[in-house]
């Protein structure tokens, strides 16, 4: 059966299949951040949890339905990306070019998406734009990892249009791209956690603090709604002026909480932003 339109064809021809790669990745990716957050909460370093508050059941369904919601947004997006790739509008490359220079594009992905998400996500906080792109994901004011792809459908195409913009003008390996893919929801699923893992010295040297904490997400979710719009790294947030002005008195807070004693149920008090 066709459709007479291409990118409609290859979407009832292989959409099923790029729906389970990309609705798997996160399911994959989110599955496993709670299950370590479920681990570590019951080990001695529970007081990493950064809000007193809990998500609530109907909280985590809201943030998985519209990650589903996305997953099916990018499904739909992919068909134009590969049409686009077979009309040789997109640049496509089968090969690798030597570790090297493959590993350089994969170094380049991650600091032009950490850009382009800046941006896109600065301007979804504008006044004119939230209610319609933005508001669905703020809903999660303590987010879980289920929310690393809790989008409303136009924040969706925002956040996949990085893929085709990348790939107009940058030929990558196929293993690039899927070594990227993977890092983004791996780290997305990480910054909506609501549980700090990175260790109490990261933001002392400047070898790791300018590499985004859970912290600095979480900020944004509760407390700091016009701050901490980076996704990887804190330099745009620095170089804007946007980062949240407790955002190292907050990661200290958290990561220095006296490690809980064995049995102790109490959750640690959270400083005041």
């Amino acid at each position: 059966m066709t459709t007479g339109f291409p990118p409609f064809d290859i979407l009832l021809e292989k959409g099923h299949y790029v729906f389970a790669f990309d609705f798997g990745r996160y399911l994959i990716a989110a599955t496993l951040t709670v299950g370590i957050v479920w681990i570590l909460r019951r080990s001695s370093l529970k007081a990493r949890k950064i809000q007193a508050r809990e998500a609530t059941a109907s909280e985590m369904r809201r943030e998985f339905l519209q990650s589903l919601q996305s997953a099916l947004v990018y499904t739909f997006g992919a068909a134009f990306l590969i049409w686009g790739t077979q009309n040789g509008i997109f640049q496509k490359f089968d090969g690798s070019f030597g570790w090297g220079v493959d590993l350089l594009i994969l170094a380049g992905i991650v600091i032009a998406h950490d850009a382009y998400f800046y941006w896109a996500h600065r301007m979804m906080h504008h006044p004119k734009l939230f209610k319609h792109f933005h508001r669905a994901h703020h809903k999660s004011i303590t987010p879980t990892p289920w929310a690393a792809y809790s989008f409303a459908i136009p924040e969706a195409f925002v956040m996949f249009l990085f893929v085709p913009i990348w790939q107009f003008f940058v030929p990558t390996p196929g293993w690039v791209m899927f070594a990227w893919l993977n890092f983004q929801i791996i780290r997305n699923a990480m910054g909506h956690a609501g549980f700090e893992f990175f260790p109490r010295w990261w933001l002392s040297t400047p070898l790791t603090s300018w590499i985004n904490t859970t912290v600095h997400h979480d900020l944004h979710h509760n407390g700091g709604f016009n701050t901490n719009y980076g996704l990887y790294f804190t330099w745009w947030d620095k170089w804007m002026g946007t980062e949240h002005p407790k955002y190292h008195q907050k990661f200290d807070e958290v990561v220095n909480r006296p490690r809980a004693i064995t049995g102790e149920t109490s959750s640690p008090k959270p400083i005041t932003i």
